[in-house]
């Protein structure tokens, strides 16, 4: 039996846009000729799954669909969920859909991941099918490359079949604590799950039984059409609002490691996609886009919906002015040199691949001491991205009218 992929689409990507409403899910946002979802739809089309299956809700719909016809998947089922009630019922409702067979091989990915080298994982996938059971559940963990706290983590030990089973999960742990649990051997815990249908079933009736009443009967009373289920919201509604981490995961033994040594991310701040941009820079550079300044030059890498891509490059000994904005807030990745950074009333300097958030309204400047240059990729993200959006209040150049 082929393993069924089932996408969860229905995050809003809320971390990328402080305070901002109508801001769009970070699975839809073109990033220069490439989005999350489609990755993630690229990545199932190997011999070892089955069509897959989107949750998502109404939201969504129309750019789910979109993508589906971009990336020419033309056999997919969608379940729409009437209601934000956290992964646990959505993980749940997708897996009792009517398609799937009870002893069905379901791998959940995240729609809004990043993973690189996906032949490695396809293959890990596939050769531990043979070790899922009407209990258990497997796990994934990315090898840590550096202590975060964006993450959470697990710790496992070895048993019998040479399988890894899970013995601690770790919540998002501050960068000291982070850093003791990778000497300890932890791993990221990346969310994506792997399990059967009947192992689903019998973990929500024995940890979550509310949850799976009300699942099943508001995919029961389900209106189908154009491949979509269209789950009942009044039975929806009865869901518990958990994770699937807090609703199964914390409850049950059964839970296994599958360890995985490849580049992924969340893509869960805007450090993480300076840090894609950073890397491909060759391929969004254009020398039309270069424009020079009397303390050195920058350059528009990319322009996407309410952010822009840029480098700067601060020449020695230089300053760009003492500055706020109205209408974009910054954030800074630092690639190069040793800037000082003024925000507000706070001095201090960074170093390459430190991080700096800059809010809306913030007086903020970069200085360049030192007799090389300094070079950070910034990312702008607000309603109006236009230079005329500066206010000066100190220039060594003269700019202050």
């Amino acid at each position: 039996m082929k393993i069924r992929p089932v996408i969860l689409c229905g995050g809003a990507g809320t971390r990328l846009w402080p305070n901002q409403k109508n801001h769009q899910a970070k699975q839809f946002i073109d990033f220069g000729g490439w989005t999350l979802i489609k990755k993630t739809l690229e990545r199932i089309k190997n011999p070892i799954f089955d069509y897959p299956i989107i949750s998502t809700n109404l939201k969504y719909l129309r750019e789910v669909r979109q993508s589906l016809k971009k990336s020419r998947i033309k056999k997919y089922k969608i379940v729409l969920e009437p209601a934000k009630k956290n992964t646990a019922p959505a993980i749940l409702a997708s897996a009792l859909i009517k398609d799937i067979p009870l002893k069905q091989p379901l791998m959940y990915f995240a729609a809004d991941h990043l993973i690189e080298k996906s032949n490695i994982l396809n293959k890990s996938i596939n050769k531990n099918k043979k070790n899922l059971d009407e209990k258990n559940v497997f796990i994934f963990g990315i090898k840590p490359t550096n202590p975060s706290s964006e993450y959470g983590y697990f710790i496992t030990k070895k048993v019998k079949n040479n399988i890894n089973k899970v013995t601690k999960f770790i919540e998002k742990p501050n960068y000291s604590r982070a850093k003791q649990v990778i000497k300890k051997k932890g791993y990221w815990n990346s969310g994506m799950f792997f399990l059967r249908k009947d192992s689903i079933i019998n973990n929500f009736k024995k940890y979550q039984s509310k949850t799976y009443k009300s699942c099943l009967a508001s995919v029961n009373k389900a209106k189908y059409r154009n491949n979509t289920y269209y789950l009942n919201k009044s039975l929806f509604v009865k869901s518990v609002e958990k994770s699937f981490d807090y609703a199964i995961l914390e409850k049950t033994k059964n839970i296994n490691a599958i360890k995985l040594d490849i580049p992924w991310s969340d893509l869960g701040s805007w450090r993480e996609i300076s840090k894609i941009y950073n890397k491909d820079k060759a391929k969004y550079f254009k020398k039309k886009n270069v424009y020079y300044r009397p303390w050195g030059r920058y350059v528009n890498l990319f322009e996407g919906k309410s952010f822009l891509v840029k480098e700067l490059i601060v020449k020695a000994k230089s300053s760009i002015s003492l500055q706020k904005h109205h209408h974009r807030s910054e954030h800074w990745m630092i690639t190069q040199g040793k800037p000082k950074i003024t925000i507000n009333k706070n001095k201090f300097y960074k170093k390459p691949f430190e991080s700096v958030f800059i809010p809306t309204g913030a007086i903020h400047r970069i200085e360049n001491n030192f007799k090389k240059s300094v070079k950070i990729l910034e990312i702008q993200t607000g309603p109006i991205l236009k230079e005329t959006d500066i206010v000066r209040y100190q220039d060594i150049y003269g700019r202050i009218k």
